[in-house]
């Protein structure tokens, strides 16, 4: 269900076809027309989703999906210095779409007539207008379907259409853009940073790693200021004490990135992030926690929600996080908030499962706690047995590649050494295996789905 999901939303008008990237909702039924604003929030997710249906399926629409969402977020959506800015309004020039839409006329004067004939069958230009008089670009035949009808190959036609979309979206560049949201969120960041360290990973795109790790960076040094996390930049001022999700988030992210390209730092900054977390969010008597810290709302109105939303739950998130860095650093303090936390929203599950997607997660992994692979070696073997063992779909293990000469680790990791070579050493709760000495000796096992 959620791989058609994904494919029909890739092929359809809410995805742009020529740029990447997602529009925050359907106004019809078939998903054609868009609300044509893109936001970051929604596009993070979508691309760790996509990259992680392209590895489970081999679908390589899929992938090409997943591709071009990063592309459209690192050429226009980056912020100088590697954060990302919020938002990309539906208006330009006073009218929603505007900057998206087509006249059939203006194509065909762009495109070769094998090219027109392609990108109309395919996008449905050949068609009657489906937007206010013009043509928003939706799949409406296979790429099979139309070289058959066209009576070339398959692979000719892709070709052509991909050369149309490129003259495309080159004559769309020259228009005026929508206007953007120059904020740099870091709840979204963490969502798109997440989203792009797990791309880079599962699709070996190195570029996709340096962006999730330059914007990294930049939430810790533009957000981070003197111990305390800013829910958002601009101008170059942080502002305003960060929230729940904002932490939660970001420590999600900081485990991913920690996955696809190990920095001690890292791990230093996600143990910070969740020690504030505890210390300025956790409900000590219920469980779980609160949305604004201590002390920075009235007491009546300082909410706490296990529900996920138009985003993730933070208390869910926080709770798959937590349990993760508590297991991979052996702090236990994570552990027990984690545990607490799910605990604590087990009457809100019990109530509505349906709206508690993160927190089930959750609750799964304090049942069941995820493996742990532990790579310890030197770097460029390491990376290689990293590769490896992302090209399977593994939603329950986490894996790090960590060199052997890093410093400044936690015990519980700086116990797991080298051995003079590459080795690995696989983890399920507290028990950790011998060290194994070749990355086939690495078997899935309950690891996978």
């Amino acid at each position: 269900m959620a791989v058609v999901t994904l494919r029909r939303m890739a092929e359809g008008g809410v995805f742009d076809q020529l740029g990447g990237g997602f529009c925050r909702y359907s106004v019809d039924p078939f998903w054609m027309i868009p609300h044509f604003e893109k936001m970051l929030y929604d596009n993070g997710p979508l691309l760790a989703l996509c990259a992680q249906a392209a590895v489970l399926t081999g679908d390589a629409a899929l992938r090409k999906a997943a591709l071009a969402t990063a592309g459209w977020a690192l050429r226009e959506m980056r912020a100088p210095g590697g954060g990302f800015y919020a938002a990309l309004d539906a208006d330009s020039e006073g009218h929603e779409g505007l900057f998206y839409v087509w006249q059939r006329e203006e194509v065909e004067r762009l495109l070769a007539p094998d090219e027109y004939r392609v990108l109309a069958r395919r996008y449905g230009l050949d068609r009657e207008p489906n937007f206010e008089g013009a043509w928003h670009l939706h799949t409406f035949a296979a790429l099979d379907e139309v070289a058959r009808e066209m009576q070339i190959a398959e692979s000719k036609a892709g070709s052509l259409l991909d050369a149309a979309r490129t003259k495309l979206l080159a004559a769309r560049s020259r228009r005026v853009r929508p206007g953007l949201d120059d904020k740099v969120l870091t709840a979204w960041n963490a969502l798109m940073i997440r989203g792009l360290a797990i791309a880079g990973r599962l699709l070996d795109e190195p570029a996709l790693t340096d962006a999730a790790v330059g914007a990294v960076d930049f939430l810790r040094r533009e957000a981070w200021r003197d111990g305390v996390l800013h829910a958002a930049w601009k101008d170059g001022v942080a502002r305003f004490p960060a929230y729940l999700d904002d932490h939660a988030f970001l420590l999600d992210a900081l485990l991913e990135v920690m996955q696809s390209r190990f920095r001690p730092g890292d791990l230093r900054f996600a143990c910070e992030i969740a020690d504030r977390l505890l210390a300025r969010f956790a409900d000590g008597e219920r469980g779980g926690f609160w949305f604004t810290a201590e002390g920075e709302d009235p007491p009546l109105c300082r909410p706490k929600s296990f529900a996920d939303e138009s985003m993730a739950s933070g208390n869910g998130v926080a709770a798959q996080a937590l349990a993760r860095l508590g297991w991979l650093s052996g702090h236990t303090r994570y552990l027990d908030a984690a545990e607490a936390a799910v605990r604590g929203a087990l009457p809100s599950m019990a109530r509505a499962p349906q709206a508690h997607a993160s927190m089930l997660i959750a609750l799964d992994e304090q049942l069941d706690p995820v493996e742990i692979v532990i790579v310890r070696g030197e770097a460029v073997e390491s990376g290689q047995w990293l590769r490896q063992l992302a090209r399977e779909y593994t939603p329950r293990r986490m894996s790090v590649a960590i060199p052997a000469d890093a410093t400044g680790l936690p015990e519980a990791l700086a116990a797991k050494s080298a051995r003079g070579r590459t080795v690995a050493y696989v983890c399920r709760g507290p028990v950790c295996s011998e060290p194994r000495f070749k990355p086939e000796d690495l078997a899935l096992s309950s690891a996978q789905p």
